[in-house]
């Protein structure tokens, strides 16, 4: 199934129904009066997060939605019915934002969440609503209301715990295929991952779900390569995982490129916790391996992890660094929403 992070979507609620003029006519009815009813209401446009979507691909080939119009009124007091709803069913994780792809209308984040983009036009008033003392036979009704037109972009943004950074070629797919039953593509030659690719991970007795982002190169925040367009899949994940390939000749340099085009997107992105490994430590000689660790040591501050996802060394090491971080982020969010976690609860 090929993924898509990104549609453009025209959507139109309904017209709301006209009011009916009628006046009631019957045999041995002297005065009947007035009788016209009120027209339906229009459908609106609703957007509902579902658990069993992951990809915007659905809206490559359907890009309008409409609601269904409201049903004029009738004679004998006969309310139209309303126009029935349009539901546009999107994965978690999705955001929805106005024409200008600025204005944020909606943060679909938990399966069941619904949101109205676009209210339908009521009704118009039949005739028989302005009847009175003084206008016993009203010969006007209103018309129904017009509905909403609007041109929304969806953004969808990958719900992971945890995120996979690095330069191309750095080992990030050979990891997630290794701790995880994702098949990402995997080849010798840089952008061989075009798109982000999940896995669920278990470590011990945690599950948590892993991200691979698509590669960055030097100047990728200003266009170059695949660009920044991936790095908001990474936005809701908890923890980095920043790979450095030991081959490449400046480990330093390699780290520093990523952090700077990590800045470059989003400063509270290049806050987020990360745990930096050296990748593919069976590729070099002891020495050369030794030399790499110290110098990604001085510029990170912080110990690197050493791991090969080919030979599983240092697999383990990793996957419960990254579940500690995991942990300590939830466990966070509880006492921010409210209560100490785990704390029992009537």
């Amino acid at each position: 199934m090929k993924f898509l992070d990104q549609a453009k979507i025209y959507i139109k609620s309904g017209k709301g129904g006209d009011g009916s003029i009628s006046f009631r006519r019957e045999k041995y009815i002297e005065y009947g009066g007035p009788d016209g009813g009120d027209g339906g209401k229009g459908g609106d446009v609703w957007v509902e997060c579902v658990a069993n979507l992951n990809t915007l691909i659905d809206f490559r080939y359907q890009q309008h939605y409409k609601a269904k119009n409201g049903t004029p009124g009738m004679g004998r007091n006969r309310s139209g019915p309303h126009g029935d709803d349009c539901v546009i069913k999107v994965p978690p994780g999705t955001q929805i934002f106005a024409e200008d792809n600025e204005t944020l209308l909606a943060d679909m984040t938990t399966p069941g969440q619904r949101s109205r983009l676009a209210k339908g036009g009521n009704g118009g008033f039949g005739n028989a609503h302005f009847k009175s003392p003084t206008n016993q036979a009203p010969r006007h009704s209103n018309p129904g209301l017009p509905g909403e037109e609007l041109t929304i972009w969806l953004r969808m943004k990958l719900i992971a715990d945890a995120g996979l950074i690095g330069l191309p070629n750095a080992g990030k797919s050979t990891f997630l295929s290794a701790v995880s039953a994702a098949k990402p593509k995997i080849a010798d030659y840089p952008f061989t991952t075009l798109h982000p690719n999940l896995g669920v991970v278990k470590a011990g007795e945690q599950d948590f779900v892993l991200a691979d982002i698509p590669g960055l190169i030097e100047g990728a925040s200003e266009g170059a390569g695949l660009g920044t367009r991936f790095l908001g899949h990474v936005e809701r994940t908890r923890v980095l995982l920043h790979l450095v390939d030991c081959t490449e000749a400046n480990v330093a340099q390699a780290y520093q490129t990523v952090r700077g085009e990590l800045a470059a997107y989003d400063p509270e992105l290049a806050d987020k916790p990360e745990i930096v490994a050296l990748s593919k430590i069976d590729a070099i000689s002891k020495e050369d391996l030794q030399q790499r660790f110290d110098e990604l040591k001085e510029v990170s501050g912080s110990r690197p992890l050493l791991l090969s996802a080919v030979s599983h060394q240092g697999i383990d090491e990793a996957l419960y660094a990254i579940t500690d971080h995991i942990i300590k982020a939830r466990k966070q969010k509880e006492r921010e929403e409210g209560g100490e976690p785990g704390a029992w609860q009537p």
